[in-house]
């Protein structure tokens, strides 16, 4: 069987490590790059273990010459891998944050990708958490309310499941986007709540308007805090 080639030199390391550091974008590596860069290092301290068997000046020098190729060749290793776990964590956070799988992730590794999905899983499992905790706290409990009112904001699952969050501006999620969707006018101020999808609206004050998600208007719309705009 012939011996597998590997294409990683001194060179080569530095030039990926220059694109990694000059481009946005995550950079593509060979498929079986963390396999042959092993095998390179492994190469590397072979030759150092034969040249420090040697003796002499020129033995030395050589010695001397490998020694610091092996520690550059780690230092850039290192800082390649921190510049691409640094760019994998930022697409997680955008994936988790949209929801979108137009994102293209063909420059993850194998490696790489059983990371990246893990940090979407804890990061929506961090903000639902999270999220889950705040609502529950007296600090956002909205005195308006009546009790029996604000409990069908928290739990009506089928007419939306909105309650009340966090101090942000409304989003709407792409998930969300496809949803009928209902132009209404607040006639009361109404507080903010989330929605089924745990996306923060308001909060709205008197005369504001608002294009939402036809359950949550429906909601409102009952409770008289809004009214439906006709196009």
């Amino acid at each position: 069987m012939a011996e597998k080639e590997i294409n990683i030199t001194y060179e080569t390391l530095f030039d990926l490590l220059r694109r990694e550091k000059n481009r946005a974008e995550l950079q593509k590596l060979s498929d079986t790059f963390f396999e042959d860069v092993d095998i390179y290092i492994k190469e590397k301290h072979a030759i150092l273990k034969d040249q420090q068997m040697k003796i002499g000046m020129s033995a030395i020098a050589e010695k001397e010459k490998t020694s610091k190729q092996i520690e550059n060749i780690n230092n850039m290793l290192k800082g390649l891998l921190e510049r691409r776990q640094q760019k994998i964590i930022d697409m997680a956070i955008v994936k988790s944050r949209t929801l979108s799988d137009t994102t293209d992730y063909f420059a993850l590794l194998k490696e790489e990708q059983e990371m990246f999905n893990e940090l979407v899983e804890l990061l929506n499992r961090s903000k639902k958490k999270l999220l889950l905790h705040l609502i529950t706290k007296p600090e956002f409990i909205e005195p308006k309310y009546e009790e029996n009112e604000s409990k069908e904001l928290e739990t009506t699952e089928e007419a939306g499941s909105i309650s009340k969050t966090e101090e942000t501006k409304p989003k709407i999620k792409e998930a969300e986007e496809t949803e009928k969707t209902r132009l209404i006018r607040f006639i009361y101020s109404v507080p903010k709540f989330l929605g089924h999808h745990l996306d923060v609206y308001g909060p709205f004050e008197e005369d504001d308007t608002a294009n939402l998600p036809e359950k949550i208007a429906d909601i409102l719309i009952k409770k008289g805090r809004a009214e439906e705009i006709k196009k």
